[in-house]
């Protein structure tokens, strides 16, 4: 077994790693192999050959230089030069040394080898390398001249055959990347302009130059045929697939050009509403990953998104001074809540029912209340003192929470006539408040890092949590204190409750975000959300090295632009030009965190995105009422003893995914009745669990919807009084699964059914045509009643009855 080969540029190297194969026995999981020096400044591209025995590496000192994975007698190095600017790209053509190079100014050269690719050998021991001879001290006698004369002469070269230049005169649009695919010699080139080329090589025939975007192009690459190419848009965060041969878009997504601020799951878990502050509210479907539908009526940034109980209205607030309603199925802003004077909204909350909005002002200390139904301003709750920094419903509707900057918390009773019926001093400034899956408690972050707990019927704190030293610190570069004494003004800002409220999310200014349970008041787990070293405050401590007297110089302005090039600076006394120019680095920050409804996953809005985390059972051995004699084979025995039930329910105490589904698809259908009448409700919950996880990726989609079908029919009415939260999210997961494939076989089905209706009709106009047309000869007569018959065969299929004829169709 080879290893494979791994190549990374880093400064003005060329590192080559291995990974670890059957003759090497490594530990680590990557090897360095060598180091490639040469370039006198930074290294920008790669390629390898075919053979992956030497690659090619191009820098900003605008040569492209060919390295040797491991010496050859006709290749150790060898440096091309020939561009007046930093090289762009370099690519190989396929089983062949031939090579191209792209400069930034826009220009193309072809490099011909005179050596074939297969003539490369490896560097015999008697062979001289001049570069491992460098320092020596040896007196070399005429023999040793002329073998090294000859080896020089065997060694490769290469000649410029030809040079292309994209630009035409008086256009000075820099070349930003490159591809080319080597089976079709086909070779694109983004450009600063948002412009892109694609030619034919290597004569350089232009197939077609399109306008993708007003950004410049960052990335370009082929799909494995070559047929589509995806393009990257750094300033707006725009992905594009172009087909070239239809010259049609395959995928078009934008992501949010500025921070995101705020997230929710829809019920359903299917849909994740994102604002930003670019002032779009973005809806993305979590199957497929991909925003199939923007709002950008806002003018100002969005402080707050919100789904209501059917998953079929998002509601988000700005600090426009708007609170704006959007329909999901016409994709359009429905309504738009205003208050009597301009207010920047703040915060956002939707009763159960969906038909009270409330949002909150900050710069006005007073909560806005309106209908749904009419857009009419309802009531305007104060009390508070201070800027409002959170609201939050109950599952009831009629509760209405919310925390100030005024170190307390109001309790509103939307509707009844007293309106506040409850103050809750804090500790501290309130910087976000939720509510309780159960609506019995609420918890509060303030700005001295505590999570505290309370009752909502008794008005009573319950419990706290410390998070100081879980949120951790990080000190900015332009921080003149320590982290320690900067990390004073930090806090939690955001907090939710999972799905069944024994645990509970919290993050703020800070790389991490902190799930506790909350009975035990306990830290489970601390999430880092990036490693990202060019963002600011990722370190506790600043290095050394950059600290001057005159401060840090990670603050000095290098005047680098978005591709990585020195900006131009204006010379002093020079008043021409952006005044407002400046450096700026961001902070890693979590603004927003949401459990799904389902309980399986949360999303969070950071600096780096939207990050979306998930459970995934599998990978943990998690057994329930496991004992000494319940081993997979004891469950195997029973199965082949035909014990269904009790080889069910030792699976599932064992909690064995792979032994579970094992069992479940080995039980006859006949049997199911009588099994989902004798388990116990502990494992009716764990097997309803199970088929909703199984319905989203199992290909017996019939098999899992029966037996969700009858463990509904016959436990459903128990498990309905119990109201649990666990039985709530079990179920939303079902309904997740089902409504997913529904969408999917629905599509599939009403295709067929509008294929059949059309064959119907095409038959029926066909033997219309054919009784009008006279008759023809005798060969004529026979493929007419034989296009007659195929065609009577479709015409038996009713149209009045093509709903019937779905399900033998699906079958």
């Amino acid at each position: 077994m080879m290893y494979m080969k791994l190549a990374v540029t880093k400064e003005n190297v060329a590192l080559v790693y291995t990974t670890p194969c059957s003759s090497s026995r490594e530990f680590n999981p990557l090897t360095l192999h060598r180091t490639y020096y040469g370039a006198y400044d930074e290294t920008t591209c790669i390629d390898w050959t075919s053979d992956s025995r030497a690659f090619a590496v191009g820098s900003k000192d605008m040569n492209t230089r060919v390295f040797a994975v491991d010496d050859m007698d006709h290749l150790i190095v060898y440096s091309l030069a020939g561009h007046k600017d930093s090289i762009v790209a370099c690519f190989f053509e396929q089983n062949s040394l031939d090579l191209y190079t792209l400069s930034r100014r826009a220009d193309l050269i072809v490099w011909e080898c005179d050596t074939d690719l297969d003539v490369l050998q490896p560097a015999t021991q008697h062979s001289h390398n001049p570069l491992h001879k460098k320092g020596r001290k040896e007196k070399i006698n005429k023999e040793e001249e002329e073998e090294m004369e000859e080896e020089k002469q065997n060694k490769i070269k290469y000649k410029r055959i030809a040079k292309h230049y994209y630009n035409k005169s008086g256009d000075f649009d820099d070349l930003t990347c490159a591809d080319y695919h080597k089976k079709n010699r086909i070779l694109v080139a983004g450009f600063a302009s948002g412009v892109f080329h694609l030619h034919e090589m290597p004569d350089y025939n232009l197939i077609h130059t399109l306008s993708i975007s007003e950004q410049r192009v960052a990335s370009v690459v082929f799909n494995a045929p070559g047929d589509w190419i995806a393009f990257g848009c750094l300033g707006l965060g725009q992905l594009l697939v172009w087909e070239w041969q239809s010259e049609s878009y395959v995928l078009k997504q934008q992501g949010h050009f500025n921070n995101m601020t705020c997230v929710d799951y829809s019920r359903d878990g299917m849909l994740i509403a994102t604002g930003a502050e670019d002032g779009k509210v973005k809806i993305w479907n979590l199957s497929s990953g991909f925003c199939f539908v923007t709002f950008s009526e806002h003018s100002g940034g969005v402080s707050g998104v919100c789904f209501n109980e059917a998953g079929k209205v998002v509601v988000s607030a700005s600090l426009d001074g708007t609170v704006r309603a959007f329909d999901l199925h016409r994709y359009r802003n429905f309504r738009t809540f205003t208050s009597p004077q301009p207010v920047q909204f703040s915060c956002l909350a939707l009763d159960a029912s969906g038909e009270i909005v409330c949002a909150a002002g900050l710069d006005v200390f007073e909560i806005f209340m309106w209908s749904m139904q009419t857009g009419r301003l309802l009531e305007v709750l104060s009390g508070h003192e201070a800027p409002v920094s959170g609201l939050s419903f109950g599952p009831s509707g009629s509760q209405l929470a919310s925390s100030s900057w005024d170190k307390s918390v109001r309790l509103w009773d939307v509707f009844g006539r007293s309106g506040s019926r409850e103050a809750l001093r804090l500790s501290s400034d309130g910087m976000c408040v939720t509510m309780s899956p159960s609506g019995e408690e609420l918890a509060v972050a303030t700005l001295d890092y505590q999570i505290t707990f309370w009752n909502v019927q008794t008005a009573v704190q319950t419990g706290s949590i410390e998070g100081k030293q879980d949120l951790g610190s990080g000190r900015r570069s332009d921080d003149m204190v320590t982290a320690k004494t900067s990390s004073a003004a930090k806090s939690f800002t955001t907090l939710c409750y999972s799905a069944d409220g024994s645990y509970i999310l919290a993050a703020g200014r800070s790389k991490y975000i902190c799930i506790y349970h909350i009975q035990e008041q306990l830290l489970v787990k601390k999430f880092e959300i990036s490693c990202n070293m060019s963002l600011d405050a990722m370190e506790e401590f600043l290095s050394r090295r950059n600290l001057t007297d005159f401060g840090n110089s990670a603050l000095i302005d290098m005047n680098v632009g978005e591709d990585g090039q020195q900006m131009a600076i204006s010379l002093p006394g020079v008043t021409k030009g952006d005044m407002s120019s400046r450096s700026f680095k961001p902070e890693v920050n979590v603004s927003c965190v949401r459990f799904s409804a389902t309980g399986s996953q949360w999303a969070a809005t950071t600096t780096e995105g939207l990050l979306v985390y998930s459970v995934d059972s599998s990978l943990t051995f998690d057994p329930f009422d496991l004992t000494l004699d319940l081993t997979p084979s004891v469950v195997f025995d029973a199965l082949k003893q035909e014990e269904w039930s009790k080889a069910l329910m030792m699976a599932f105490r064992l909690n064995e995914k792979a032994v579970i589904r094992q069992v479940i698809e080995a039980i006859p259908w006949p049997q199911v009745d009588v099994i989902c009448s004798s388990i116990a409700d502990t494992y009716v919950e764990k097997m309803l669990s199970y088929v909703a996880e199984q319905l989203t990726s199992s290909p017996h989609l019939e098999f899992y919807v029966l037996w969700a079908e009858r463990l509904l029919t016959i436990h459903g009415s128990r498990l309905k009084l119990k109201h649990s939260s666990n039985h709530h999210a079990m179920l939303t997961a079902l309904q997740k699964a089902l409504i997913s494939k529904t969408d999917t076989i629905g599509k599939i089905c009403d295709t067929n059914r509008y294929t059949l209706q059309y064959l119907q009709t095409l038959a029926k106009v066909q033997s219309r045509k054919r009784k009008l047309m006279p008759l023809g000869s005798e060969d004529d007569k026979d493929s007419e009643e034989e296009e007659i018959m195929s065609l009577r065969e479709v015409e038996d299929i009713d149209s009045d009855d093509s709903d019937t004829q779905i399900t033998p169709l699906i079958n």
